[in-house]
């Protein structure tokens, strides 16, 4: 009797929420004999397998020597080579199609992989907010972590060494590649930049040292070389196509995590949300399973995926479960542009966790699972209850983060098969309580249905009641309706990273239970983070470190942690006011932001929240537009560095590029100008200037180099209005009128340059001078400035016709034979130009379209010549012409 409908469609959902996520994949068929040992990208139909084309693969072999005596007596054409992994992968080139299926058949080649395929960068930067995920905080609560004596390597294309967001932190500069990456340099900023640009040039890690590294090469890289050059983080923003299996680069990389415990490595989940796998458990089922390339399935590694501005995860990031039902992407975080963002940023989190462990370790680093437990710990959660194929764990919380590390709010340990550690935790009341176990996982085979080989278990234990619980766990069941499934409550034997939460926890002791269920390869060790977070608001945006635009929208954002209804009194004030200004009078606290009209006016500020009896202030932040810096002049002796004047401001900072970082150079109580010495504009070339409110120091603008501003020694442009004319007019614009006495318009004569008119005293930076010469023809003019010291100062020569309307010039005359004429005409309609000999001759022939035109005298004799001009509804006029 057949299955009622409901029954029929619904069998996988109810196998699913009874099954372990193991068992449900195991139902999958198994490959074909042979085909086991081949990555999917080399599966070749039956029939196809013939042609002329050379394929390159990678393997892996349990002898290296018996695999090279063995290909040597199979008569297989081919190329070995070791790509600098493990002593077991092996790259091999040369071969047909055919001869790869028959690789495949040795008995000492574990799996055959594809070789390095091209590499893209997944977006590029469009916006950065550093507040989203609460880095905008820790920069102003922990000034002092900022990447110092750390290095992150940047793999993908090179960025730009030279960009001065950099300077000074570079690795080896002068090895880098040209063309640099764009895309590359936005992801180096995004990490380390330094903020020298403007403010949106700095990144997470201001002072960690950059490299970069080729993405042409997926395999890892060396492990000696990025430990010799102090490489603790490593960030991939890039993909290839969707590949859902654990081949070779996988295995590798967490073969190089256990190699070298304390490298992290961040890789982007991909920009291809709404696609399908082509292949593997999930293939066909889109917006699923899509992680961009198989180096990403790797367990000891991290994966991030992308939110917009509001928290939301944007629908081009690349979604969950790995091949084998593994939770990808482990972490979001913003990314404007893509997950190259959200990876970038991460990349920088794990920096600044790094140095915070070191800073209390006397010099050591973390582990990269420790990293990892506490990055997955204090992520906030997003989308469906706890862990989730879209989100992973969550938006990575920085701040929250930085707590935990520095708080030593952790545990380390290890153990064997069927032992246990205990880990004892005070919860107080009304806090709730989070746990996340990490360890490195020794590698799969290559093509392992499941990756994960030790398997450790965790559990909560209440002590005074004896209740327990168990971590999140996914359904992995390879059907759309089972992948979206809440989490539930059950042992985890899939992923390397476990996680166990508690919403309303009674107060009172909790022990944290570690062992280790199946362990062959252990003793394991391992990290587990842990936070008990109370009710209340945590500001993270606006901070101390960062200006509001006056009269523009802000966004506010906020950490809440408490009900989900709850709502707050939003209120502002300026600093020295007593009284507070209502802004919102109840404000839903759970969106965790709110869209703030700021008052159009220059201030210190504060806003706070009003929950109840408990008030929640923000940091004192402010209210201001800096200047944007301009340069007055830059002579030889000095450059004048001037701004606009800020309303409100009691003085203003001078900064200037120093050997890593801006650094102040003056404070200035009420100018708005700066003279640089002949030796200051020698030190460097880049300054920017932050106005100071009630004493304290604000955000600066964007920083200028002085050289490239368009201003010379006052003069910003010399020009005449028409070049030819009945009445000649130049318009002058200088950078300043500071110390200027005169300007005068000086025109070129028989003697040298004569004055034609001085404007004196000089009120504007903007004028114009008029000319009308005693003859027709061409002239050239400049500039002179005179100052009040007594220098003088000269524009570049400008050159201007004189003309009546209709009328006809030619330069030079005589001209040498060969040499084009210049033929200029005051006329705004086309004019015929004809070159007639002595004889009446016609020689040549020309049509004035603009101005200025010549005519080529080239195979000319030397003489005298006629030239005519005619134009329409005008008398012809004829000009004599010597070519010499």
């Amino acid at each position: 009797m057949p299955l009622p409908r409901w029954r029929r469609r619904g069998w996988h959902v109810l196998l699913a929420l009874l099954l372990p996520p193991q068992l449900l994949l195991a139902q999958k068929p198994a490959p074909a004999p042979g085909r086991a040992k081949l990555a999917p990208g080399l599966l070749v139909p039956a029939g196809r397998q013939t042609g002329q084309a050379q394929v390159a693969v990678r393997v892996r072999v349990t002898d290296p020597a018996a695999f090279r005596e063995w290909l040597r007596q199979s008569r297989l054409t081919a190329q070995v080579s070791q790509p600098g992994a493990s002593p077991r992968t092996l790259a091999v080139s040369g071969l047909s199609p055919a001869a790869v299926q028959q690789l495949a058949a040795s008995p000492f080649v574990e799996f055959v992989d594809v070789a390095d395929r091209p590499a893209h960068e997944e977006r590029q930067l469009n916006n950065s907010d550093l507040s989203v995920n609460a880095i905008a905080a820790v920069h102003s609560r922990f000034p002092q972590l900022a990447g110092q004596g750390l290095a992150v390597s940047v793999k993908e294309l090179p960025f730009d060494p030279n960009d001065i967001d950099f300077s000074g932190r570079v690795i080896n500069p002068t090895a880098f590649p040209a063309p640099f990456s764009d895309h590359a340099t936005a992801m180096a900023t995004l990490i380390g930049g330094a903020g020298n640009s403007s403010p949106l040039g700095r990144g997470v890690a201001r002072q960690v040292r950059l490299t970069t590294s080729d993405f042409a090469r997926l395999l890892p890289d060396d492990g000696a070389q990025l430990a010799a050059a102090g490489v603790s983080v490593q960030n991939h923003s890039y993909g290839v196509a969707i590949e859902n299996y654990y081949g070779i680069e996988s295995l590798e990389y967490d073969r190089q995590v256990r190699q070298y415990p304390t490298l992290l490595h961040v890789f982007s989940s991909g920009n291809v949300g709404t696609a399908a796998s082509p292949s593997g458990p999930y293939a066909g089922l889109a917006g699923v399973a899509n992680v961009t390339g198989q180096f990403k399935m790797s367990k000891n590694t991290l994966t991030v995926g992308a939110t917009d501005p509001g928290g939301q995860v944007a629908n081009l990031s690349s979604r969950g479960p790995a091949y084998d039902g593994r939770l990808k992407p482990e972490l979001v975080a913003y990314g404007e542009g893509g997950s190259s963002e959200a990876a970038a940023l991460v990349s920088g989190i794990g920096v600044l966790l790094q140095q915070a462990y070191r800073d209390q370790h006397s010099g050591a680093l973390p582990p990269a699972a420790l990293v990892k437990a506490v990055l997955l710990n204090s992520a906030d959660d997003l989308g469906r209850p706890e862990v989730d194929f879209v989100s992973g764990y969550g938006q990575a919380d920085a701040l929250g983060a930085l707590t935990t590390m520095r708080g030593n709010q952790f545990f380390s340990g290890s153990v064997a098969q069927g032992a246990e550690q205990v880990f004892t935790v005070s919860v107080p009341a009304g806090q709730q309580f989070k746990a996340t176990l990490v360890w490195n996982d020794p590698e799969a085979a290559a093509n392992a249905a499941k990756a994960l080989v030790n398997d450790l278990d965790l559990e909560l234990v209440s002590t005074s009641t004896g209740q327990r619980w168990l971590p999140w766990a996914l359904s992995s069941f390879p059907r759309l309706d089972s992948l979206t499934l809440p989490a539930r409550r059950r042992a985890d034997h899939l992923n390397n990273a476990e996680q166990i939460t508690l919403t309303v926890p009674t107060a009172g002791t909790y022990e944290l239970h570690v062992r280790g269920f199946a362990v062959p390869q252990g003793p394991q060790a391992f990290s587990l983070a842990y936070e008990a977070t109370p009710t209340a608001l945590e500001w993270r945006s606006p901070q101390r470190a960062l200006n509001v635009r006056p009269g523009a929208a802000a966004t506010l954002l906020w950490y809440w942690n408490g009900s989900t209804t709850a709502t707050g009194r939003l209120e502002y004030r300026p600093v020295g006011r007593a009284q507070w200004r209502a802004v919102g009078a109840a404000v839903p606290l759970a969106p965790n932001r709110y869209t703030w009209a700021v008052p159009d006016t220059t201030t210190l500020a504060q806003l706070r929240f009003v929950v109840g009896n408990h008030d929640f202030a923000s940091d004192t932040f402010a209210i201001v537009q800096p200047p944007a810096v301009q340069v007055g002049y830059t002579c030889p002796d000095e450059t004048l560095l001037q701004w606009r004047r800020v309303p409100g401001a009691t003085g203003y900072q001078v900064y200037q590029l120093g050997a890593t970082t801006l650094v102040p150079l003056a404070q200035l109580s009420t100018d708005t100008a700066l003279v640089l010495s002949r030796t200051q504009m020698a030190q460097t070339r880049y300054y920017a200037v932050a106005p100071l409110l009630r004493g304290a120091i604000a955000q600066p603008g964007s920083t200028i180099d002085f050289a490239t501003q368009g201003t010379a020694c006052y003069f910003r442009s010399f020009l005449p209005r028409q070049l030819v004319d009945a009445s000649l007019r130049f318009d002058v614009e200088l950078g300043t009128v500071f110390r200027l006495r005169s300007a005068t318009l000086e025109r070129m004569g028989s003697g040298g340059y004569e004055a034609v008119q001085t404007i004196a005293p000089l009120t504007s930076p903007r004028f114009t001078f008029t000319d009308v010469p005693p003859a027709a023809g061409r002239y050239l003019y400049r500039v002179r400035l005179d100052n009040v010291a007594g220098q003088q100062f000269y524009s570049g020569t400008e050159e201007a016709y004189l003309l009546g309307a209709g009328q006809l010039q030619a330069y030079p005359n005589p001209v040498p034979a060969g040499a084009p004429l210049t033929v200029v005409a005051n006329s705004a309609t086309p004019v015929l130009i004809r070159l007639y000999d002595m004889l009446g001759r016609y020689q040549r022939t020309a049509t004035a379209e603009g101005l200025i035109n010549q005519i080529e005298t080239e195979g000319l004799k030397p003489g005298l010549y006629l030239l005519q001009m005619q134009q329409e509804n005008s008398p012809r006029q004829t000009l004599r012409v010597v070519i010499q």
